[in-house]
Parts: structure tokens; sequence; C-alpha cells
């Protein structure tokens, strides 16, 4: 009897009571927890805001402005009423990755026709200005006409692209077709190599050159000088345009830009998606990691893209084989921007490429543009202090909105960006503001920047010695400022093309270069022709180099030179010429 009482007492495992009981839940109900877990994973993954926007009554979230000057904010900022309301992002695209992903597969952008201009730089390369004017837009049905008096006053916009981004990419129609149905001209500056146009040239374009845009606006404003010029640029483009801005100061004949969705510091963007490859610790980080894999591959696969198109040219420039294995960014602007940019790393063309340190110096109106969940400019690049210590400057950032996407509505059909660009710069060109700008420009000179990021960097040689690479431009370059523009052709929608004329005096100058002889040392040696190397490098930056150089050679010496000289001249003294008169 106690046998049997001591068997019904023992307990059975108790994995054996849970196995038991989870084989009385049916198998739907697996199924419905297994799908609710894989949901709440998308929705931290994707960065999902459904259930934000939805106790919010999907009103959105507040613009965050940032803006130092009253007379900028009274006379233009305040009256922006798209910059002071909110931004509601489309409630089935509640997402930076989807929005980002949806502007790049569908788009929804209007009809845009454009009408082609070849434009030809100095040295030999082409650019594709794409026009869209006021009169090839129907707004409702009716078309929108200027008067011949005053078409030469319309104000027309430049827009920059993003990376390999041209005319056709769907947030430039966006923006092109909006600008368009206000009455202005709209002419997109397409990029190198982009837009069905081939090089024609050994320079290509990237982050930190700032020359075509400089060009671009120099010929729009000597065709039109009397209409008022705005320039907005996009991702990469709007990184190119707030460096050009910073470098010339108020020296610029441009009456307002716009920056939308800019990288700032490139150095930054490539060391996050570096460590992210690292750094597993946090949830969030993990989730980046991921993510910024996805569109790193993403961006690289579109650069090898744009490389194929152009083989014949890149494969005699730049390490062909490597731009081919290349997966990511990086491996791309080592092998091949870098090596055509003539930058020694490429953390140095990161370097020289950040905008955040030319924003300082900005002259004109300026209006930058960023979501901070951008999933490829992070908001940790954002330059704050800057852009708050600069009075031309006013910064809007919404907590949403994705990368170059902000779609709004329930059918997704417009971008909220190029509604407040546009609104912008209509403020802008209307307001007294322009005209306190013109003056400046007038009576303001260009101030030099002071920054730790902007000096000389340093290479050392195997040999030891240290030489200084700075940004200054080479001899090449500067001739290629210095000479004239070549013919434009202008390409219709019927193909046909018309050239306009150019002055024959000024074509000669640039065919007619003089020429150069060089004395060469019939029996150089290894020092002698490293020392003359050094010195003409110095002497070809710049010619006070040189002098100073001299100078500091003489002072340096003469405690040595001026005891031999003494001594030489007393033994001179001592023995006279023969022939001469003898003293005993």
């Amino acid at each position: 009897m106690d046998s049997s009482l001591s068997d019904s007492f023992n307990p059975p495992p108790p994995y054996h009571l849970l196995f038991t009981s989870l084989s009385l839940i049916p198998l739907s109900h697996f199924l419905s927890a297994f799908l609710l877990l894989f949901l709440l994973f998308l929705y931290h993954f994707f960065e999902i805001h459904f259930l934000h926007d939805f106790l919010r009554a999907f009103r959105g979230d507040r613009v965050s402005i940032t803006a130092s000057d009253p007379d900028f904010y009274q006379s233009v900022v305040s009256k922006c009423r798209i910059l002071h309301g909110r931004f509601s992002s489309t409630p089935w695209l509640c997402s930076p990755h989807l929005q980002t992903i949806f502007l790049s597969i569908v788009g929804r952008s209007p009809p845009v026709s454009y009408k082609r201009q070849l434009f030809r730089v100095p040295d030999g390369g082409t650019i594709a200005l794409d026009w869209l004017r006021s009169s090839d837009v129907e707004c409702d049905g009716f078309g929108v006409n200027v008067s011949t008096s005053d078409y030469e006053k319309t104000p027309t916009v430049i827009v920059i692209p993003g990376l390999t981004s041209d005319s056709s990419a769907s947030y430039i129609k966006h923006l092109a077709f909006r600008i368009a149905k206000r009455g202005w001209n709209v002419v997109v500056s397409n990029h190198r190599g982009l837009g069905g146009i081939s090089l024609t040239s050994e320079r290509v374009y990237n982050a930190a050159w700032t020359e075509d845009i400089r060009r671009v606006v120099d010929h729009l404003h000597s065709q039109h000088p009397e209409a008022p010029l705005f320039v907005v640029g996009t991702s990469i483009g709007a990184n190119v345009l707030v460096k050009y801005l910073g470098e010339e100061g108020a020296n610029v004949p441009i009456s307002g830009a716009a920056a939308v969705c800019s990288p700032w510091d490139l150095l930054h963007a490539a060391r996050v998606i570096y460590f992210l490859n690292i750094l597993k610790i946090c949830d969030r980080f993990i989730n980046r990691r991921l993510v910024q894999s996805f569109y790193n591959k993403a961006l690289a696969n579109g650069l090898q893209d744009f490389a194929l198109l152009h083989q014949s040219n890149l494969s005699r420039l730049t390490e062909w084989e490597s731009i081919k294995k290349s997966r990511s960014v990086r491996d791309f602007d080592n092998y091949a921007t870098r090596v055509l940019a003539n930058f020694e790393t490429v953390d140095a063309y990161y370097r020289h490429a950040t905008s955040s340190n030319y924003v300082g110096n900005v002259g004109v109106p300026l209006l930058c543009i960023s979501a901070l969940d951008d999933p490829l400019c992070t908001k940790e690049a954002i330059p704050w202090d800057e852009c708050r210590a600069n009075r031309n400057v006013v910064l809007a950032t919404t907590p949403h909105g994705g990368h170059l996407a902000f779609y709004e509505g329930i059918a997704a059909n417009t971008l909220w960006w190029a509604r407040a660009v546009d609104e912008f710069l209509g403020v802008l060109h209307s307001s007294p503001y322009i005209g306190m700008i013109k003056k400046k420009q007038k009576t303001t000179t260009l101030t030099p920047s002071f920054s730790i990021d902007q000096g000389p960097y340093v290479s050392v040689l195997e040999d030891g010695m240290v030489t200084a690479v700075g940004d200054e431009q080479t001899d090449d370059t500067m001739q290629e400022q210095d000479a004239p523009n070549q013919e434009t052709a202008n390409v219709t929608t019927n193909d046909e093309v018309i050239l306009d004329s150019v002055e024959a005096d000024e074509h000669v100058t640039k065919n007619e270069q003089p020429e150069r002889y060089e004395v060469k040392d019939p029996n150089p040696t290894q020092a002698t022709t490293f020392v003359r190397k050094c010195t003409h490098c110095l002497a070809r930056r710049s010619s006070k180099s040189f002098w100073l150089l001299a100078y500091i050679a003489i002072v340096t010496t003469w405690p040595m030179v001026r005891p031999a000289l003494s001594l030489l001249f007393k033994k001179r003294s001592r023995n006279p010429a023969p022939g001469g008169p003898r003293i005993r």
C-alpha cells in the first residue's frame, strides 16, 4: 500500500506536462503567433511609423526650422506656409525605406518632355542641358504662356540631379513640372556621361567637382543677364551645390538656392557604413547595418552600370578589373573616382568633397531640407552649428520622408519637398530681400575660410621627405578656366541640331596655345633631379612660394657664407694681380 501511495504522489516530469499542454493548442494559433512576431520584426526592421501616425490621426509632424537671420526669416521664411506646416507621409508608405524604394521603382512622375541643348566645356567634356520651359507645361488643360517682352526676365531654375541620376529621374520630373507650372523655365544640368551622352573627355563627375555647375551658371547668366537664376541640388547634386556656393561666397549670379537631402559629410558617411559592418551590439545598429549594406550594394551596382556604359574610356584610365569587383561605393571610389580626380587616397577625396566645410561661406539665400530618417544621408552628418551660424542658410528637417521621397497624400502623387522648394523660391523671388542680397553681393568680397579640415594634406614619401598637397589648382585646370566656351548645340524633339555661333578669335585663342620649352641638364643626377622636381612643383603652385623659399635659403646660409666671402676678399687683397706694382 505504501508503494502505491508513493507512485500516486510522484508528479510527471515538467517537460512532459509542457509538451502535453502545447499539443492541446491548435496549430492555427501557432501560425498566428509566428505571423505576429514576423510582423513585429518587419515593423522594427523597416522603421515603420504607422502606429505613430495613427495615434496622431495622420496629422503628421511639424517641420523643424533653423534660421538665425531675423530679416531673412521675416521677409521670406515666415511667409512659407508649407515650411511652417506639417508633413504627413502617405499612410501605406509610412517608412523611410518604403518611401525610398517606391520612388526608385514606381515614382509616379508627371509627363514631362524636355528639349535638349548640348553644352561643350573647354576641356572637351559634354553636358546635356534638358530644358522644360513654362510654355511646354499644361496646367489643368491650359498652357502657361509668357509674353515675349517678359521672356528675357523669366526666372530660370537649374536642377542638379543626384548620384547616377539624370533628367529622367522621377523626383527631377516632379520638381521640374511644378516649377514650370509657376511660369518659370527649368533646365536640368545632367552630369557628364549621363542622360544618354557619351564621355568626350577624361574628366568624370564626382561629389567634389564644381567646375561644371560654375560654367553652366556663367553661361546661362551671360545668355540672359536679366533673368533671375536659382539652383536646386538633390543628394550628391546638393553636395556639389553647397560646395560651389561656399567656394564663390557672395560673388555668384544666383538669387537663391535649395539643397535637398545632401550627404554633407562624405567621410562620415563612409565611416558609418564601415563601422556598421563591425558593430553588433545595439539592435538599432544591427538594423541599420543590414539596411545600409543593401543601399550600399545598390549604389555600387548603379556606379558599375555607369562605368560599363563608358568602358572604352574608363578601362584605359582606371583599374578596370577592380571596378568590376567593387562591392561598395567606397571600393568604386577607391578604384575609379579617386584615380580620375587625382586624389592620393579615397579619404582625401571624401574630405575634399565634404560640403559642410563650405556651408559657412554661402553668401546667397539657401534652403536645406533633410529627413531625420534618411537611410542614405544620416542625420548625424547634418551641420547644425554651421547652418545656424550662417545668416543666409535656413535648415528645415522632418522626422520622416526617406531619401528624396517625402510622398504625401493617399494616392502618393506629390512630393512634399518639391512643393516646399517651389514655394520658397517663389516667395524669395517676390520679396524685397533679394534686393538686399544684390547690394551685399556688390559690396562684399569673398572671405577666406580658416578650417582645419581645409588645410593642406601631408604626403610622406619613401625617402622621408614630406610634401604638402593643397587644394590649389594645377596649371592645366587654370588653363581650362581661362579658355573660352566652345560651341553649343540645341537638340530638339525632332532630332534637329542647331549650332550656336562662336567668335573666331576665341576659338583661335583656345587652339593656339603658346609652346613651352624646357632646358634639360645633360648630366642629370638623382639628387639634382629630385631637387629640381620639388622646386618646379613649388614654383608651379605659387610664385610667392618660390621667392619665399629663396629668401629662407639666403637667410639661413648667410652666417656660413659671410665668413667665407670675407676670407676670399682678404686673400685677393693680399695677392694682387701679376704685373702690378709691388710694395716693399
